[in-house]
């Protein structure tokens, strides 16, 4: 699914193509992605402004809107398979967010969920094939933990501090710790960190939350890199059969904080109690 390095491309779509440009026109007619609101309801908070700014925290993304009745934040998901497109009258397309969007081919936009058309004719939509996204106006950002990209060795510190018995890899999926990380990045995250995932918050030693962290970053920066979570190094060999790509042992699996995990039978192994 689309994670922190996904939605900053599709956050900088939108920043590079989307702004600054009156919006004559709000299709947000699919209640299950536009709930709770009802259709009608985020067209006529929008209708005749414009998007000023495109943010983003962790997996959460949003626009600031002004020059309708009232200034309006809308927030946009992009679930499991969602991503951002622009369409400009001229039929060019500027995509960014998931690499993953079915058969779909330039122009259609049949899986388009929610759409925003501009002034000059262009169109910005998201296109979510398995309809997981979501749209919703004034989001619920300051619910969210530090940013994984940006967050301080002290932001760190503290979302892991009251961890106890909790698995390291649910702690790193939990959003409102810190926000970014999703199921194959924490796989990659505890791959490089050498941890096995279900090794609990307290039995970090000082130098694995150093290097936790470190391993965060280079993971990010390298999904940044290959263009998604999924060119990292070892994502492809989260499979039956597949092997760690450091030392080629056998790939287990299992189920840790509710979500399927892998990791090398070798190298990272749960503490000796």
């Amino acid at each position: 699914m689309p994670e922190l390095p996904e939605v900053e491309a599709a956050r900088s779509v939108v920043e590079q193509h989307g702004l600054r440009r009156r919006i004559v026109e709000v299709d947000d007619s699919d209640s299950f992605v536009c709930r709770p609101h009802r259709p009608g309801e985020i067209r006529a908070a929008l209708l005749g402004s414009t998007l000023v700014s495109a943010q983003r925290q962790g997996k959460s993304m949003w626009c600031e809107s002004h020059g309708a009745k009232s200034a309006v934040t809308l927030g946009i998901h992009l679930g499991m398979s969602g991503k951002i497109v622009v369409a400009d009258p001229d039929g060019t397309e500027t995509d960014g967010g998931d690499y993953w969007e079915g058969r779909r081919q330039p122009g259609d936009y049949n899986w388009a969920r929610f759409t925003l058309t501009f002034e000059d004719g262009g169109r910005l939509m998201l296109v979510d094939p398995r309809r997981l996204g979501r749209v919703r106006l004034d989001p619920p950002v300051d619910q969210l933990g530090p940013d994984a990209q940006t967050m301080t060795p002290g932001e760190f510190r503290t979302a892991l501090s009251s961890g106890g018995s909790t698995a390291v890899k649910a702690r790193l999926l939990d959003q409102h710790r810190i926000a970014g990380i999703g199921n194959l990045l924490a796989d990659e995250v505890l791959w490089r960190a050498r941890l096995h995932p279900a090794t609990t918050v307290r039995d970090l030693s000082p130098a694995q939350t150093t290097k936790l962290l470190r391993s965060i970053r280079t993971a990010i920066a390298a999904a940044f890199r290959g263009g998604g979570v999924h060119t990292l190094t070892v994502v492809p060999h989260r499979r039956p059969g597949g092997t760690c790509p450091r030392d080629h042992a056998p790939m287990t699996t299992g189920t840790v904080g509710g979500r399927t995990s892998w990791w090398c039978s070798a190298e990272q192994l749960l503490p000796e109690n």
